[in-house]
């Protein structure tokens, strides 16, 4: 995985940006093996939820950023993808978009889907639904000129309504956040930094009694808990980077989403007592803004006979 458990993991824990600086040669895309789960997954959301994951404020040119993103696609993943600034090129899907027309590349059954999942698209969106097809990674473009996230490509969001953030601004699309005061405090130096200052990740993570990837608010069992014994818990994380736009005040944000068995993840010696403190630290308010309240006992407990 590419999510750092070391650096991520901390105690006391805070609601906090955590940015550091990419290092040299690492990765920001994820290429999907045909009827990979991310593909199965996002296929099925842009087949049938495609309104609530493509979002744009009216009147924004994603063109520039999205321009960005194929070349830097192509340059870092040149097996997988292939860009000439007008055809895109999903290589391992057997699939190209260029303008509004979808091509096909290659015949296979995976690729039938994916072709017809993106015919459905609004033209618009094909090159958007192509990308969001061919990497493991959800899409957003920051805007620099007044912190909003105007454009969102984001099929796999992580308990959150992208059409509830679209157009906001940092700060107002993370009020909702426990203990925010820190991420609100850097709204302003984090959007410069994002778009000005070279490639960043971060990394966030929680613990979860749904195994999906897909967890849109609006379609995940409430019951949660109720239904999921804390030694089947999952452990859901995200790896998320910033590409800044060449000649703009903007980045891509990218999101990779991903969730395995906490009890496999927790193989790794010194883990369970790592997650313990950080669970322990955890403020009432952060615990019911994570969903962990009813199950923040039983999970320490369980943490703590496996350290």
């Amino acid at each position: 995985m590419s999510f750092d458990f070391d650096a991520a993991v901390t105690a006391p824990f805070r609601m906090q940006p955590g940015l550091r600086r990419l290092a040299p040669g690492a990765r920001q895309l994820s290429p999907l093996a045909p009827g990979s789960r991310h593909q199965r997954e996002k296929l099925a959301v842009l087949s049938a939820f495609a309104g609530d994951a493509l979002l744009q404020r009216p009147g924004f040119d994603a063109g520039p950023a999205l321009q960005a993103l194929c070349a830097h696609a192509a340059a870092e993943h040149p097996t997988a993808f292939a860009w000439d600034g007008v055809r895109a090129q999903a290589l391992l899907a057997g699939v190209a978009v260029a303008g509004a027309e979808v091509q096909r590349l290659g015949r296979s059954r995976s690729g039938d889907a994916v072709q017809r999942c993106l015919q459905q698209l609004p033209p618009p969106w094909r090159l958007a639904g192509l990308l969001a097809l061919a990497f493991a990674e959800d899409f957003a473009i920051v805007d620099g000129s007044d912190g909003s996230l105007p454009w969102l490509a984001v099929a796999l969001p992580s308990n959150w309504a992208p059409e509830d953030k679209v157009g906001r601004s940092f700060a107002a699309a993370h009020a909702p956040v426990a203990d925010n005061r820190l991420l609100l405090g850097a709204a302003d130096a984090l959007t410069a930094l994002v778009t000005d200052g070279g490639a960043r990740e971060r990394f966030v993570w929680n613990v979860s009694p749904h195994p999906r990837l897909h967890a849109h608010p609006r379609r995940v069992d409430g019951a949660g808990w109720a239904l999921t014994p804390v030694e089947r818990a999952w452990w859901r994380t995200e790896r998320q980077t910033f590409l800044p736009v060449p000649g703009e005040r903007q980045a891509v944000f990218t999101i990779e989403v991903q969730v395995q068995p906490l009890a496999e993840v927790l193989l790794v010696p010194g883990r369970a007592a790592r997650l313990h403190a950080a669970l322990a630290s955890m403020s009432p308010s952060v615990l019911a803004y994570r969903g962990l309240a009813p199950v923040h006992d039983s999970l320490l407990a369980w943490l703590a006979a496996r350290r």
